[in-house]
């Protein structure tokens, strides 16, 4: 089967790692279209996925638009999903990865005849989606999609409470390949060196940095950790989110926690980075679709504390394969890494 990705993003997020790790089995017969440049790109050039980047033209509407700005976007997506619709003449299926290509995808679909599958990778809730996002996104995928992948059962009750049919949506979750997390414990122990945290009870956090995924929350939930307890984030603003970024460095100023907390920005070393926490945390404030980070935290040996809410629930099991916590509650956090911390 021939299919045409599409995606709307040039940067790397879950959603666009997860693309990745089932693009590449279809590498001989499928081409991902991107809707900007960028690192996603890189790595599917990497691993030898057919990448095609369809616009160099920004798409202005984000989750929390209005009708309005959505509607001033139209004359961005006339041409792209042109384009979309010439392409998918010559494959099999159109699978849509994001909202923005859902929306192309949709109507590419229509012109082109060609079926549609929705990977749905949100939880479609006013938390995360306008009202008017919320509904684009239920209708089309109602009208056009032959089916909806939901990549948990979080995030497909959240779809069908939107208005979505259950008839259409399935819950598959992402797929991981195991032996790729797997780390030499020599490297760890020189990483761990290198960054200073010998000695140390390293809690990590990995993820964009942005305000619903709650680094603040970690900060504030050391403040009542031993003070050998230290964390590092990895990862950094994706989605002009830079203000968030300055308000957790005054944070951690603030809080006197200069010496216990690393940022270290995007990295792709991410198994070896595991490797030398002692703890990883989830601190998502609002649901998580999934929660990829907390499978790769299992997959590297590592206890996960995570949020109570969304697919997190659906990944671990309290006192048995982690913890979970309240949403916004930095004390029973530091209670959980204390407790592993002894």
């Amino acid at each position: 089967m021939k299919i045409l990705f599409l995606d709307q993003s040039g940067k790397l997020g879950g959603a666009e790692i997860s693309l990745t790790d089932v693009a590449q089995h279809y590498r001989q017969s499928c081409l991902v279209g991107l809707f900007a440049d960028g690192l996603f790109k890189n790595l599917l050039e990497q691993r030898q996925i057919p990448v095609q980047v369809l616009t160099t033209q920004s798409i202005q509407v984000r989750k929390e638009s209005s009708l309005v700005q959505g509607l001033a976007s139209l004359g961005q997506l006339i041409p792209l999903i042109a384009k979309v619709t010439q392409t998918a003449r010559k494959y099999d299926l159109i699978y849509a990865n994001t909202q923005k290509a859902l929306v192309v995808g949709a109507l590419a679909s229509f012109f082109s005849r060609r079926p549609l599958v929705y990977h749905l990778r949100d939880i479609l809730s006013p938390e995360h989606f306008s009202s008017i996002n919320r509904r684009l996104a239920v209708t089309l995928a109602n009208r056009f999609a032959s089916l909806v992948i939901a990549n948990s059962k979080a995030t497909k009750a959240a779809f069908i409470e939107a208005g979505g049919r259950s008839g259409i949506a399935e819950v598959v979750y992402n797929g991981f390949e195991p032996e790729k997390y797997l780390a030499q414990k020599s490297n760890s122990n020189q990483l761990k060196q290198q960054l200073g945290l010998d000695g140390q009870f390293v809690v990590g956090h990995f993820s964009r940095l942005s305000p619903w995924k709650g680094q603040h929350i970690l900060l504030e939930a050391l403040t009542y950790c031993p003070n050998d307890v230290t964390a590092i984030l990895v990862g950094d603003a994706l989605f002009g989110e830079q203000d968030y970024v300055e308000h957790l460095h005054q944070q951690v100023a603030k809080l006197g926690l200069e010496k216990r907390v690393q940022f270290l920005g995007f990295r792709s070393d991410i198994v070896s980075l595991m490797s030398v926490c002692d703890l990883i945390a989830h601190t998502s404030t609002a649901a998580e679709p999934f929660g990829r980070v907390i499978i790769e935290a299992m997959l590297c040996g590592k206890p996960v504390v995570a949020a109570q809410a969304g697919g997190a629930m659906e990944l671990v099991e309290t006192g048995k394969t982690g913890w979970l916590v309240t949403p916004n509650n930095p004390q029973q956090l530091a209670e959980i890494i204390t407790t592993c911390y002894k």
